[in-house]
């Protein structure tokens, strides 16, 4: 097999971050958080409905007890699960609660998220088996969302807890994360999530320049352009160094066309997991004062409207994954939409329909969570 040199190439160096970071900064910031609540109190649609929504959850519940376990064990498809969805889901709950607090100003959602929080914090140590870097990914991805929201807007969470639950993200999930992984692209973009909102919880600097430095090295190289050539890109490391190894590694697909992503055969849900992934980073570096949005919104609009062509019921061309999709695109496109197409002006008619059809957006009880609520036509 021929050894392949182009369209391989290293990721550009990462800017510097930003010297003081905004708080609340990871996938809201103080603009965004008013924006909602105005919303929600003026009854409007379809905030007030997304509230609702949210409101109903269980998440959203006053006598949620959290389980926090000092070894969370996942294996493969959480197989074992040993404390795997009970961590997610305290985590949803936190942020959850975070949001209810600032929506209505009700101390007892502040709290009943410092005490998930707290309870987590003082208990877990480590992750373990074959899912350990995944779960630590989507645990972590939401566990700072709900952090930034208490620590700078509400003044109940005691300073030594506050820094007891920064030690937990540095010691604990940071580790986990921090150096990406080869395996399906949406972990590694999962796991970038997670790094980049640790390090703005942390004020570290160090930590947010790898995280931006490992994200444009794997989007690249998880969604396709025309302009990549022949074959996608292969992330730095990667080790994919011959065509018979991308195509295996893009699931067997030989043919490539804008806005296919590197899991688009393998499954719609899994492709979703990497596009939420890419635009919450996107999120929260444009609140950082970084925006990245513009370096991938030709894959990101690519991406989010090709999948959404085939989840609104368009035929499946032979050539694209032998004529067969396992579809179901989670609640995933309200922040990459609100960005590319309010913000930034592209037409996105398919992600458009797709997303205006499913609101108000819930959450897939992993990592996204209510992003109807919080990112639909904000302006931030």
């Amino acid at each position: 097999m021929t050894l392949l040199t182009s369209g391989l190439g290293t990721a550009p160096a990462a800017e510097a971050a930003p010297t003081t970071f905004a708080h609340p900064g990871v996938l809201n910031s103080r603009a965004q958080l008013d924006f909602v609540r105005a919303k929600v109190k003026a009854g409007e649609q379809p905030w007030k409905a997304a509230y609702d929504q949210m409101h109903a959850s269980r998440y959203a519940s006053l006598s949620r007890t959290p389980k926090p376990r000092s070894v969370v064990e996942c294996g493969s498809y959480s197989n074992p699960n040993i404390g795997c969805t009970d961590e997610r889901e305290d985590a949803i709950a936190a942020y959850t609660l975070a949001l209810e607090w600032y929506i209505t100003q009700d101390s007892r959602y502040a709290a009943k998220a410092v005490q998930i929080m707290d309870a987590w914090s003082g208990t877990i140590t480590d992750h373990t088996n074959s899912n350990a870097p995944l779960q630590s990914a989507w645990s972590a991805s939401t566990w700072p969302r709900a952090a930034e929201i208490i620590r700078y807007t509400y003044t109940g969470w005691a300073s030594d807890k506050v820094t007891r639950f920064g030690t937990m993200l540095r010691n604990v999930y940071l580790p986990e994360v921090v150096n990406g992984s080869n395996s399906n692209g949406n972990w590694e973009l999962s796991m970038n999530e997670a790094t980049i909102g640790i390090a703005v919880f942390l004020n570290d600097r160090t930590v947010y320049d790898k995280a931006v430095t490992k994200f444009r090295g794997r989007v690249p190289a998880y969604i396709y352009l025309a302009s990549d050539g022949a074959l996608p890109r292969t992330a730095p490391g990667s080790g994919l160094n011959t065509r018979d190894q991308i195509v295996s590694y893009w699931q067997g697909q030989s043919t490539f066309v804008d806005g296919l992503t590197q899991e688009t055969c393998r499954d719609f849900t899994h492709t979703g997991y990497g596009l939420s992934a890419i635009a919450h980073v996107a999120e929260t570096s444009r609140i950082q004062g970084q925006d990245l949005y513009p370096e991938v919104a030709d894959r990101l609009r690519h991406a989010l409207g090709f999948q959404a062509k085939y989840e609104l019921g368009t035929a499946v061309p032979s050539w694209l994954c032998n004529g067969s999709l396992d579809k179901g695109l989670g609640p995933v496109t309200e922040v990459g939409f609100n960005a590319l197409h309010n913000r930034l002006g592209y037409g996105m008619d398919n992600t458009q329909a797709l997303t205006e059809q499913r609101r108000p957006a819930g959450t897939d009880n992993l990592f996204t969570a209510w992003e109807t609520l919080t990112h639909a036509g904000n302006p931030g």
